[in-house]
């Protein structure tokens, strides 16, 4: 009886165009990559009507009080904790509102835990400890979509009753996969095999990304494209903060800033106090009202 042939994940099959890139010159393998490069975008882009799924979920879930997890190993754990970060200091939300559980801890952010992404045991434990609930959503993170730490964790969130989401590169192992949405971008080969931090992970972060963004717009974060939730945390935002406020009230630079200051930094209840004649209570109240919407707030 013939053996069966175990078919390879599609980010560790060999990539036919980078066979000889060892004999290429510098400027031929910056080329090649580059060319490689240029998949991902149309690759995520084929999967926008399951990614607009994604962000409907979890805003449905953010409206409710929930939350949302990436849970990830590797590179994949990486990219989850960073656009977690990102999310507070951009669109001024709480550091619970969105998180990053990457297998091997904190640690595993800056070395290789070995082994951390095969610990099935510490996927379940991860989600029980941050005690996922049927208002959260968990999104699982796998560039070969194998990775039994992810898998794990997705299935015990499930149990829970959370929203489910798995983000993967291969093909083959997206099928099986415990999750109500599967974001699959198929980017192929990896220029140097196996090395998924190069397209699945431009891939994977380009789909993090648009998820959040696309979440905290649903979710009155945005005016027009402006960040009018930010956190001025350096002199970068502040400036930006005065801009923003400039730009949407017509004021001098001086009033601007004058302005954010009796608002104690808040861009958004600065503009609602410009346009509505309130105190920074009267703003905040006129927020809540509109369900921190600026454009029903200030009526425009």
């Amino acid at each position: 009886m013939r053996k069966k042939t175990k078919i390879l994940p599609t980010t560790e099959k060999q990539n036919s165009r980078s066979a000889n890139i060892d004999r290429l010159s510098t400027s031929q393998i910056v080329k090649l990559i580059n060319s490689e490069d240029k998949l991902v975008a149309p690759a995520v882009g084929k999967e926008r009507e399951k990614i607009a799924a994604a962000v409907d979920m979890i805003v449905e879930r953010f409206k409710k009080g929930g939350r949302l997890f990436y849970i990830g190993a590797g590179t994949s754990g990486r990219l989850g904790v960073l656009d977690a970060s990102e999310c507070p200091p951009t669109f001024g939300v709480s550091p619970l509102l969105v998180q990053g559980i990457i297998a091997g801890g904190k640690r595993a952010l800056v070395k290789a835990v070995e082994g951390a992404e095969d610990k099935i045991n510490d996927g379940i434990t991860a989600i029980k400890k941050h005690k996922i609930t049927k208002n959260d959503v968990v999104v699982g993170i796998a560039a070969c979509g194998l990775t039994p730490f992810v898998r794990a964790g997705l299935k015990q969130a499930a149990k829970t009753g959370a929203g489910t989401i798995f983000v993967t590169c291969a093909r083959q192992n997206s099928r099986n996969a415990p999750a109500q949405i599967i974001i699959n971008p198929i980017v192929g080969a990896e220029i140097v095999t196996g090395s998924t931090r190069m397209k699945a992970g431009s891939a994977t972060k380009l789909v993090l990304n648009t998820i959040t963004t696309t979440a905290m717009i649903k979710m009155g974060k945005v005016y027009g494209n402006l960040m009018v939730d930010l956190k001025a945390t350096n002199n970068k935002l502040r400036n930006r903060s005065v801009r923003i406020v400039r730009q949407l009230t017509a004021l001098s630079e001086t009033k601007a800033a004058g302005l954010l200051k009796k608002a104690n930094g808040k861009v958004k209840a600065a503009i609602v106090m410009h346009f509505r004649n309130v105190d920074l209570s009267g703003a905040l109240k006129i927020l809540d009202k509109c369900e921190q919407s600026l454009r029903k707030a200030v009526r425009k």
